[in-house]
């Protein structure tokens, strides 16, 4: 079967799914689960803007957000600092002064100071995203940039360098700020956005990988039980080299990850279905009732009976 079939079949699949569901949206800005976000201290932001070279250009919140449904948040008045969303999974949506535009997996936005805007997870196919907000006496310099050479073609190719910038860039924020520090923040910060802005990508058009198949085979076969082997021998790759993989793509363990999709699931069908927790279970492949529910609370920290009375719709 080929990649784009699977897509096919994947999205025909989650959409029926999504459609079964009587869904009232639940919209919410944050509180995902595996997620990780931070804000500077307002003590962090001011040495970062008192600091010679990184008042050209800091941040003042960073996060990721996985598998993001529901993800909905609408500034009015828009926002201080410039905003940057990579979309690395999934897809969603970004309203800029009533100009909507889909972000798609590996696409990026950069949304400007005092616009009105908007933006979300698709329903179907929820994004998991990357982003920042920052500021500076050069920020506007870098939009500008990001205006000339990338706004009309704003895909980037999955580099999992940039993930791993992404990553220390947030330990970097959450130390207590020296001057050394500083200043190595201002250096990763113009790094990680230099490549997106300049990533040298003009004209390319994305290949599909056996990567981001695996993933669209896993959705699509949601309900069903598989060992690693069975994911590896579908992507046509050895074990441990599919695992070394899959996880420098996704973050996750390629199992880690299917039960955090199955949880996903689980967790749609709580709050907006009548269904008992065993019938939830059997619908998604589990045969032990009592290992589902340890496998929901390590992963929503809530057992399933409790996230249901505090997200049923």
């Amino acid at each position: 079967m080929d990649y784009l079939t699977i897509l096919y079949q994947f999205n025909t699949y989650w959409i029926a799914i999504m459609d079964n569901l009587t869904m009232v949206t639940n919209k919410v800005s944050e509180g995902f689960i595996g997620q990780r976000s931070v804000l500077v201290p307002t003590n962090n932001q001011s040495k970062l803007a008192l600091n010679p070279l990184s008042s050209m250009l800091y941040v003042t919140a960073a996060g990721y957000y996985p598998l993001a449904l529901n993800h909905d948040r609408e500034r009015t008045y828009g926002s201080e600092d410039y905003i940057l969303i990579y979309c690395v999974d999934g897809s969603g949506w970004i309203e800029i002064d009533g100009v909507r535009n889909i972000a798609e997996a590996n696409t990026f936005y950069i949304i400007p100071p005092g616009q009105r805007h908007h933006y979300g997870s698709s329903g179907k196919n929820p994004w998991s995203i990357y982003w920042l907000h920052f500021t500076g006496s050069n920020a506007a310099v870098i939009y500008n940039s990001y205006e000339s050479f990338a706004l009309k073609n704003n895909y980037v190719v999955y580099n999992q360098n940039r993930i791993d910038e992404f990553s220390y860039l947030m330990d970097l924020l959450e130390s207590d700020l020296n001057p050394y520090f500083l200043e190595v923040a201002y250096v990763k910060l113009i790094g990680l956005l230099g490549t997106f802005i300049f990533a040298g990508d003009a004209g390319y058009t994305p290949e599909p990988d056996s990567i981001d198949a695996s993933v669209a085979f896993m959705k699509l076969h949601i309900k069903s039980n598989f060992l690693i082997s069975d994911f590896a021998r579908q992507a046509n790759y050895s074990v441990s080299r599919y695992s070394e993989l899959f996880r420098q793509r996704t973050g996750y363990a390629p199992m880690q990850y299917f039960n955090h999709l199955k949880i996903h699931m689980a967790c749609q069908y709580l709050s907006f279905t009548s269904m008992s927790v065993k019938q939830i279970c059997n619908e998604l492949g589990y045969d032990d009732q009592y290992y589902f529910s340890r496998l929901f609370k390590k992963i929503t920290t809530h057992p399933p009976l409790k996230y249901r009375k505090a997200n049923k719709i």
